[in-house]
């Protein structure tokens, strides 16, 4: 049995707009698909108890997150039509403002790409082991809930 290959999803620090450009500028030669989806997360400044979050600190079990990645791409393959997929995830402080997740989804046709880009994310965020740490601008910090 072939041994499958799981694709490194992290990326350290934000995850910048030329990344995102260059990502969606390779697609240009794939002349089958007809319809892009793209989902970037933001850190936000929430207003947490008189406090602003500033960033946001990523840490993940790496392996098991990757395989979850992994099962919810294969997954997400077998119930939408798509091309192609790509699922980056920051590690590391991610300021207020800086994206810290990036989905992009491809196929045929864009009835697909609508569904499966919040399949995609839900998922994400209900079974992937990556923790948050919220930094205020004075420097304490919580544990992020996700909502």
């Amino acid at each position: 049995m072939k041994e499958k290959k799981l694709k490194n999803a992290f990326k350290e620090g934000p995850i910048s707009a030329e990344f995102i450009g260059n990502s969606i500028a390779k697609h240009q030669s794939k002349t089958s698909i007809g319809a892009h989806n793209i989902f970037l997360g933001q850190v936000r400044a929430d207003q947490i108890e008189d406090k602003t979050v500033a960033a946001i600190e990523y840490t993940a079990y790496e392996d098991m997150a990757n395989e979850k990645f992994y099962e919810i791409r294969e997954t997400a393959f077998k119930k939408f039509d798509l091309n192609c997929m790509h699922i980056y995830h920051s590690l590391g402080t991610v300021k207020a403002g800086e994206i810290c997740l990036f989905v992009f989804v491809s196929s045929t046709r864009r009835k697909e790409v609508f569904p499966a880009i919040e399949y995609i994310v839900e998922e994400i965020k209900a079974h992937v082991p990556i923790f948050g740490k919220e930094v205020f601008e004075d420097a304490s910090y919580q544990w992020k809930i996700n909502s």
